[in-house]
């Protein structure tokens, strides 16, 4: 049997604060709204001088321009000495005058913890973009999308998900390569066992229906009907049984909870909120968006219990916004904050 340790991350990945964040959008939106105009004028000054008085301000930048590539690029001219968060962040996106001893210079000039931040965002995206084209089967953000398998397993993809499939003579085998999937296995004529791996161990049903969840850095597993195995990488084991729910990395297990009927509804369009807290709500419903939804302390600890659709993130809100003492803003059209009415 296996250990009942918490699983935990390994390392601290920089992140800006709630505050850093919000003014990095107004930044951003009065940026966006006075257009190319004069790189000395008095705003852009006191832009640079926020940008440069804390690591927190410039990891906050880098975020907002990650986020704005897919929707509303600044538009800056590249004149003289391009501020180092813009030029770094467009290093990616298009070749720069002047060769490669400018591109280092900008990336030089953002400092480690914005260039960080954004090489870490930068790598993400196209990680699972290569992840997801080399997958037999994957979703985008915000989709999903049921097959059903040889055998006749069901398999349901959530949000940016994506899996490999391969069935064989001795045994079938899906790899989870990112994202959350929802299993309800069927029985097999030639008692093939069934296997899911994840990058923390191997799991083996036993004719079951079981959900897998994969994030950094642990593998989360709930199951509703059956007895599902773990393994870890390191040989660790545990049974789970239906109506359990255990996390797990390569070298732990946690100790078993009940299993959250939210990693099942999402099959079904619903985000279950079973008295969980709106951060965490709002955390669920951003896995659903390209654009940013950001939760302010005052409020991210306040009891939600509903059903909401996924896919209407904005009727998501309005619903919380007229049950909740909260308040709903939209600085730019992808960015959103929830804040105390």
């Amino acid at each position: 049997m296996g250990t009942t340790s918490s699983p935990h991350a390994e390392g601290h990945e920089a992140k800006a604060d709630f505050e850093s964040l919000e003014q990095a959008a107004n930044w951003y939106a009065a940026l966006h709204a006075e257009g190319e105009g004069d790189e000395r004028s008095e705003q852009r000054e006191a832009w640079r001088a926020w940008l440069a008085a804390r690591a927190e301000h410039r990891i906050a930048w880098a975020h907002i321009e990650a986020v704005s590539r897919r929707f509303a690029p600044l538009r800056v001219r590249e004149v003289g000495q391009r501020d180092a968060a813009v030029t770094a962040l467009r290093v990616s996106a298009k070749p720069i005058p002047g060769g490669r001893r400018r591109v280092l210079a900008s990336v030089a000039a953002l400092g480690a913890s914005g260039l960080a931040a954004w090489l870490g965002y930068r790598h993400t995206l196209l990680g699972d973009i290569a992840t997801a084209w080399r997958a037999d089967y994957a979703t985008g953000v915000g989709e999903q999308r049921a097959i059903e398998l040889a055998d006749g397993t069901h398999v349901w993809l959530n949000t940016a998900s994506a899996l490999d499939v391969d069935y064989d003579g001795e045994r079938r085998l899906l790899t989870l390569k990112r994202g959350e999937i929802l299993i309800d296995t069927a029985k097999d004529a030639r008692a093939r066992p069934f296997f899911v791996d994840t990058h923390d161990g191997r799991l083996q049903a036993l004719g079951t229906r079981f959900a897998v969840r994969q994030t950094t850095p642990l593998t989360t597993l709930s199951v509703f009907e059956g007895v599902v195995q773990i393994r870890t990488r390191t040989g660790l084991t545990q049974r789970v049984g239906a109506g359990q729910q255990r996390a797990f990395t390569a070298d732990a297990i946690a100790p078993a909870v009940a299993a959250d009927r939210a990693r099942e509804t999402w099959s079904r369009g619903v985000i279950l909120a079973d008295d969980i807290t709106l951060g965490a709500l709002i955390a669920e419903l951003g896995r659903y968006e390209y654009g940013h939804i950001g939760v302010d302390p005052r409020v991210a600890n306040l009891r939600v219990v509903g059903r909401y659709p996924i896919g209407n993130p904005d009727q998501v809100l309005a619903m919380l916004a007229r049950d909740l003492p909260i308040s709903v803003r939209k600085p730019l059209p992808w960015w959103t904050t929830v804040e105390p009415r």
